[in-house]
């Protein structure tokens, strides 16, 4: 009732009574007055006028499922939202849901995670009501050697998200670091389950620094917010949807072809790798070299001093100008 009852608020341009609510939803004016009141209670900042009902005036910045829901326009990806004031890890949590059957496209988000994870088993620092902590369950029909690009293509829909709701241009560090001004803003971690030919799920996990204020010392130097480079507070909920709408649209080209090439000239324009020196380290390779681009299948190109190409599939990669690299 609570969700139908803030749908017809947001719905409505002008007061609505609560004798229409009542009849709209087939409840009782008490019941009414009690989801109102603790609406209230939350945030929501509510008129209520004798004889005229009531008008939403303003929301606050929670991340409930009816306000994500709220004029979602995607067909698949946040069909489902579960929502937690806290959890462990939004990944983990959506692995577990994953192992009982949950269907593709639900998205695990949280207000504060306390053991939050990012690549290579690395902490990510995840504190209450100022970021965006989720994680998108999907079950891709796809070869799982092409799984890996999934990574990509969440790293272009959020910054298209960011870009059009802040107007700030974030920009990708190949190949799931998002970063302003040579800066982290966003991580994103994709997991997958799988046996040799077929994958039973994937599940992207991303982490959004919004509206923090202060890091950490250890982190001041290499992480940031968008509240600190916009000098101002963002909404999260806005943000958390548009990320949902331009995932799906850039993970349905992916689907068609099972590769990048629908986007990959927009990745690039995003890619702060593009013709600047990096250091690739792994277990099987060592160079120094400059980024060419990033190829249909999601390699990156590096050509060293002899100018030998090389394509990268994975491994660390160090950014002139970036984190602290000079």
């Amino acid at each position: 009732m609570r969700e139908k009852i803030l749908l017809l608020l947001n719905e409505s341009d002008d007061y609505i009574s609560g004798e229409e609510i009542s009849n709209k939803l087939g409840v009782s004016r008490t019941a009414i007055w009690k989801v109102i009141k603790s609406l209230k209670e939350q945030g929501y900042e509510i008129e209520s006028v004798t004889r005229k009902g009531y008008k939403l005036l303003s929301s606050p910045d929670i991340l409930e499922e009816e306000e994500i829901h709220y004029n979602l326009k995607t067909s698949l990806i946040g069909k489902k939202i579960i929502t937690y004031d806290q959890v462990d890890s939004t990944n983990k949590e959506a692995k577990k849901l994953a192992l009982q059957g949950t269907e593709e496209g639900t998205v695990i988000v949280a207000d504060e995670q306390l053991n939050g994870k990012g690549r290579r088993g690395r902490n990510w620092v995840s504190p209450k009501r100022t970021g965006i902590w989720m994680s998108m369950l999907l079950r891709p029909d796809i070869r799982p050697e092409n799984a890996s690009m999934i990574t990509l293509v969440a790293g272009l829909a959020v910054c298209k998200a960011i870009e059009t709701t802040t107007d700030i241009k974030p920009l990708i560090k190949w190949p799931n670091d998002i970063v302003i001004n040579g800066k982290k803003i966003c991580g994103i971690l994709t997991e997958m389950s799988s046996e040799i030919d077929y994958i039973n799920f994937v599940v992207v996990g991303i982490g959004i620094n919004v509206n923090t204020k202060k890091f950490p010392e250890e982190l001041d130097s290499i992480a940031t917010s968008l509240k600190l480079q916009g000098n101002k507070a963002y909404k999260r909920q806005d943000i958390l949807k548009k990320i949902l709408e331009e995932f799906e649209i850039c993970y349905n080209k992916y689907l068609e072809t099972e590769d990048l090439q629908e986007i990959i000239d927009e990745y690039n324009s995003y890619c702060v790798n593009i013709s600047r020196e990096v250091i690739v380290k792994s277990k099987d390779i060592s160079i120094t070299g400059t980024v060419k681009c990033v190829t249909p299948k999601g390699e990156l190109i590096v050509t060293d001093s002899t100018g030998k190409d090389t394509l990268i599939t994975s491994g660390e990669v160090s950014v002139r100008g970036i984190y602290g690299y000079v």
